[in-house]
């Protein structure tokens, strides 16, 4: 059979694609649980730089699995295990990149939002119909979309189930660019490598400033970045990038 989470390695880029094409890649909890795993495993091999995330078929991931979570109880859904699960996606080590196209729906769509970067294809459709169903977003969905794109579009994709395409996504910041569906893998997978080539300290310091950006007020996120630009000023590679360009030759970079 088939693995839920396929795993592939493109140099310093791990790929990781979701294998559940005929239920579009519905979340289910062993779907989750692959893919977290699928993480620790790529975070643990030498090299790996940046992940990207996409699906198999004709999804990226319509959702959460509607008949397991139907069986759950509020206890089960409130359970550390599953907080647990989208907390293991949101703190992945190296940047993830998500390649969505066709439906990312739901659990997709938070699934999306969760990651670093979202390149989508023209297929690609963006929704949270969680109130359908009597339900709310539960993974994210209230909270990084309006960050996103703002709490109006927000709350009418959230309340009236609004699908947004993939160019709407492009001019509300849901994603960074729309490719042709045939070239998705493909420029996700450059971006990557452009990505893994840099130093990978001053990443990693970047990408927490960045966040930072959304997760505290202004005057704490420019505190937060002036402690990190610090820690990357005082690195090895700093020097080297700046050594580098001051001598007009390419950078050796050395620092992890």
């Amino acid at each position: 059979m088939s693995e839920i989470v396929e795993s592939e390695r493109h140099g310093a880029v791990a790929l990781l694609r979701l294998n559940r094409p005929e239920a579009l890649n519905a979340l289910s909890d062993e779907l989750l649980g692959a893919l977290c795993a699928a993480l620790d495993e790529v975070e643990e091999s030498a090299g790996v730089r940046c992940v990207v995330l996409c699906g198999a078929g004709r999804a990226f991931a319509a959702g959460a699995d509607v008949a397991g979570l139907r069986a759950l109880s509020a206890e089960d859904v409130l359970a550390d295990e599953r907080g647990e699960r989208w907390g293991r996606l949101r703190a992945a080590r190296v940047p993830v990149i998500a390649a969505v196209h066709g439906w990312c729906l739901g659990g997709g769509c938070e699934l999306a939002l969760t990651c670093d970067i979202v390149i989508a294809a023209g297929t690609a459709r963006f929704g949270l119909p969680e109130t359908g169903l009597g339900l709310i977003p539960g993974a994210g969905g209230t909270q990084r979309l309006p960050r996103a794109a703002g709490r109006s579009l927000a709350l009418e994709v959230i309340l009236a189930g609004r699908t947004l395409s993939a160019r709407e996504a492009l001019q509300h910041g849901i994603c960074s660019r729309v490719v042709a569906p045939e070239a998705l893998e493909r420029e996700a997978l450059a971006l990557a490598a452009r990505i893994a080539g840099r130093p990978a300290l001053a990443v990693r310091l970047a990408r927490e400033a960045v966040r930072a950006a959304y997760e505290q007020p202004l005057e704490a996120g420019l505190s937060e970045e002036r402690r990190l630009f610090a820690l990357a000023f005082a690195s090895d590679d700093a020097r080297e990038g700046m050594d580098a360009f001051v001598a007009r030759r390419a950078p050796s970079w050395r620092g992890e």
